[in-house]
């Protein structure tokens, strides 16, 4: 049975994906699961693994999950296709797992806006828990920003794993735009509500907790952007699940 495996999933990263493989091509197991790519996401994932599974996309929380239970590893690290593992990443996770009592790792990212390492506001000090023992974790089923559900012990690494979220700002409006529709749809599963009154008032707060209360501004111009991104993306979110709100009565 194969010790680590890395799981990814994947759609239209024909640009990102090479060099995400090419960094964990010490693991044991690679499985990438795709959602129906025309890039030619999928030929180049063949090069590195030949377990790659192209299916529906159900969501985030669900098509992680899926690729999960087909995982055969002890022990699992779940990437995106847009986050490379660095060498003291890698060089800890080989010296680590084999001894550790552990059940679950954090570890720290590293990330990018348009160019430029984020290192205030929303994102700092960012650690996710994404390498864990397979039979102790589960990811729920959001849509978006989904959580993964961790049964036993959490430890934690200093390599960080780089994430080149928003390499430029076509692919910062592409993303506000699906995560704030994913976002609303979650919402309205969770009986929430819009309006253009908390569209506005949750935008602003937005701003202000990443820009202000995060020291986002110490991040110069890209830490303006970001705070202003966040803030539209939350103010996109509560109008399109208001509008969603009303088409359904």
């Amino acid at each position: 049975m194969p010790f680590f495996s890395v799981i990814i999933i994947t759609k239209n990263e024909a640009h990102n994906i090479e060099d995400c493989l090419k960094s964990v091509t010490f693991a044991d197991e690679i499985i990438v699961l795709d959602s129906g790519s025309t890039d030619g996401t999928i030929e180049i994932c063949r090069k590195y693994t030949d377990k790659v599974v192209v299916t529906g996309w159900p969501g985030y929380g669900e098509q992680k999950q899926r690729a999960l239970e087909m995982a055969t590893g002890e022990w699992v690290l779940s990437l995106d296709a847009d986050e490379r593992v660095t060498l003291p990443l890698k060089e800890e996770i080989v010296a680590t797992l084999p001894n550790t009592t552990f059940d679950a790792f954090e570890i720290p990212f590293s990330s990018e806006y348009c160019g430029r390492t984020i290192r205030f506001g929303d994102w700092w000090n960012d650690k996710q828990a994404v390498l864990f023992r397979r039979s102790k974790a589960r990811f729920d089923g959001r849509l978006v920003h989904e959580k993964l559900e961790i049964h036993g012990t959490i430890g934690k690494l200093k390599g960080k794993i780089h994430h080149l979220a928003f390499p430029n700002l076509y692919t910062v409006l592409r993303k506000m735009n699906d995560y704030s529709s994913w976002g609303a749809e979650q919402k309205k599963l969770q009986g929430k509500k819009g309006g253009l009154f908390k569209a506005i008032s949750h935008g602003i707060w937005a701003f202000f907790r990443g820009y202000v209360l995060g020291l986002g501004f110490l991040d110069g111009r890209e830490g303006f952007l970001l705070a202003v991104s966040n803030a539209e993306g939350t103010y996109y979110r509560y109008l399109k699940l208001f509008y969603i709100s009303q088409k359904s009565h």
